[in-house]
């Protein structure tokens, strides 16, 4: 009988969860989760209105200012914080937690797996999602709306963005943000893993708060360059439509999402977003500690 490999995100099936090939494996599944996701949100046109805040009498009527988008998030993260969601250590809500309810169920007793710490930079996710990625991404379809809408005489800034299907767009952007959410504070895993590997390597540059130097020992060029390439490729193959016979299309102008958009997201933002969180998370990791402890870290030989 063959063995059956463990799921590599259940935190409760064994195995290392610092291993950096758990965490490589994990973090090439999330390429495929945002690039499907990003696909799904391309089918809907960008209306920017779901993004203002006040634009909804609908949610004023009911005492939020936020934006329809905020809206979605609260009540959705309302019930995941319920299921304890935010207990596990790789999920981070967009909502300040303050105003999320305790989960129902108990706490299930993770491992220690990361030092403490409050870093959590979904804010400049969400806002740079909303100000950049969805303009890009829903382009093609945004277009093909005004074309629509010119056809049954209505022209002008009325022509452009807006589809008014506001559920649908919202229920995929919360599942992108999500993604990317976890893809970026995973790099907390990734600081974790190689600072136990050889903390006598990091603890000066912690100590001296040399941010530089940190990103340093953490940053493979060759690695970033392997990962966009297979991005490309990946983005490139889920972009096609296909025959009902299965024979793709190979035909540009039908994409389902804007290739180079995808691969930008990642390398100007992603890649660069997650590494300030490595940084950052290292920043914190002798916070607490006393002098003997961090001696006693620092004489530790590297792991071969």
């Amino acid at each position: 009988m063959s063995s059956v490999p463990l799921p590599i995100q259940n935190l409760t099936l064994g195995g290392d969860p610092l291993s950096l090939d758990r965490i490589r494996s994990i973090l090439v599944r999330l390429e495929d989760t945002i690039i499907f996701s990003l696909i799904e949100r391309a089918q809907f046109a960008h209306n920017p209105r779901a993004y203002r805040r006040g634009e909804f009498q609908e949610l004023k009527d009911i005492g939020f200012t936020g934006s329809w988008l905020e809206w979605f998030l609260k009540e959705t993260e309302t019930f995941h914080a319920k299921a304890r969601r935010y207990t596990s250590p790789d999920e981070y809500p967009f909502t300040d937690p303050a105003e999320l309810p305790p989960p129902i169920l108990k706490p299930r007793p993770h491992p220690p797996i990361l030092y403490p710490n409050k870093i959590n930079v979904n804010a400049s996710i969400l806002s740079f999602y909303v100000q950049s990625i969805v303009p890009r991404i829903t382009r093609q379809a945004t277009l093909a709306l005004s074309a629509l809408k010119r056809a049954s005489g209505i022209t002008g800034d009325d022509e452009f963005e807006d589809d008014g299907n506001y559920g649908s767009a919202a229920f995929v952007d919360l599942e992108v943000l999500q993604a990317i959410s976890k893809r970026v504070h995973y790099g907390k895993f990734v600081s974790e893993s190689k600072f136990r590997d050889d903390p006598a390597a990091f603890i000066p540059h912690i100590q001296s708060r040399n941010r530089d130097a940190l990103a340093a020992l953490i940053t493979k060029p060759e690695v970033e360059k392997k990962l966009l390439q297979r991005l490309r490729k990946k983005a490139n193959l889920y972009a096609l439509n296909f025959t009902p016979d299965g024979e793709p299309l190979d035909d540009t102008a039908q994409r389902k999402i804007d290739v180079d958009g995808v691969v930008e997201l990642y390398e100007h933002y992603i890649i660069p977003l997650t590494k300030e969180v490595e940084v950052d998370y290292l920043l914190v990791r002798l916070d607490g500690m006393s002098k003997e402890e961090i001696d006693a870290l620092a004489s530790k030989q590297k792991k071969q």
